[in-house]
């Protein structure tokens, strides 16, 4: 993981704005863009400094003006914009559905590190933060195992999760129309139907996206019990979805069209079509899942 995730997300989150019309650089006060895109400051200042850098922007007297066009090589990459946190939590789903990991499976502190490419010590936070779900646990000179879910559990999870989102999917509607999320929102609405042109190749993407649209709408409403649980909500609801394999590219088509509909409810600032699309989501998941949880029983 390199460092300056914050700020290189920032700059992206600029250019985005730059290059969608929605801020004129020449005319935006710093104040403005660092309330725009939701930073300190100082990380403001260094996201102008970079442009200038990069003659994306050319100074002229006390306001820089525009200065070449913006290309796609401008942004930082992905891996980069994401915290350490985040990226060990990305990578340790990754490792578990994708390497159809079965309960009693052995983890290896050290062998994960290596393969995330983060420190070990990142690697044993997140299994100290995870372990209190009793979901993997410490054994003595052997690492860590996981113990696998029940039904019971990820339904009582499920619940949660509903109660979770609909309040943060209204929230997500009152949020000022200059706020950091809505460009957030936007480029997802992008990565969604850019995923379902390539669905036939690419569809067990879906559970990163998934990922990823689910913690931006919680986002409207911080909230660290929330943030916590999160975690562990991914990690079950994409673990079970692989065991059922049968029509699962036609699932995950279905699901990004739930998806597309959900941003289009949360965009319109609706209350009743947003709370109609996110439960109508949350019942498609939730018979998913159950089905998923009775093919690994």
């Amino acid at each position: 993981m390199k460092p300056d995730s914050v700020f290189k997300k920032a700059f992206n989150r600029t250019l985005q704005l730059i290059e969608a019309g929605d801020v004129d650089i020449g005319a935006t006060s710093e104040n403005a863009l660092r309330a725009r895109i939701g930073v300190s400051r100082t990380t403001v200042r260094k996201v102008l400094s970079e442009l200038d850098a990069r003659s994306i922007t050319q100074a002229s007297g006390n306001r820089p003006r525009a200065g070449r066009p913006i290309s796609k090589s401008d942004y930082f990459p992905d891996p980069e914009t994401t915290s350490k946190r985040q990226h060990v939590e990305e990578q340790f789903m990754e490792w578990m559905l994708r390497g159809d990991t079965q309960p009693g499976t052995l983890i290896n502190e050290l062998q994960l590190a290596r393969q995330f490419g983060v420190a070990t010590n990142g690697i044993r936070e997140f299994l100290i933060r995870f372990s209190r779900f009793g979901l993997i646990e410490k054994k003595q000179n052997s690492g860590w195992l996981f113990k696998g879910f029940t039904e019971e559990f990820a339904l009582e999870l499920f619940e949660i999760r509903v109660m979770f989102e609909l309040r943060s999917a209204i929230l997500f509607a009152e949020l000022p129309d200059d706020s950091p999320l809505w460009t957030e929102l936007a480029a997802l609405k992008t990565a969604h139907q850019q995923l379902l042109l390539e669905i036939g190749r690419r569809f067990h993407d879906f559970s990163r996206l998934d990922n990823r649209l689910h913690r931006l709408i919680n986002r409207a409403a911080p909230n660290r019990f929330i943030d916590d649980f999160y975690e562990v909500i991914t990690l079950i609801f994409h673990y079970h979805y692989q065991w059922n394999k049968k029509d699962e590219l036609q699932r995950n088509e279905a699901a990004i069209r739930e998806h597309l509909a959900y941003i289009d409810a949360l965009s319109s600032g609706d209350a009743h079509e947003i709370e109609r699309a996110c439960l109508r989501h949350m019942t498609s998941a939730r018979t998913t899942l159950v089905r998923s949880i009775q093919v690994a029983a």
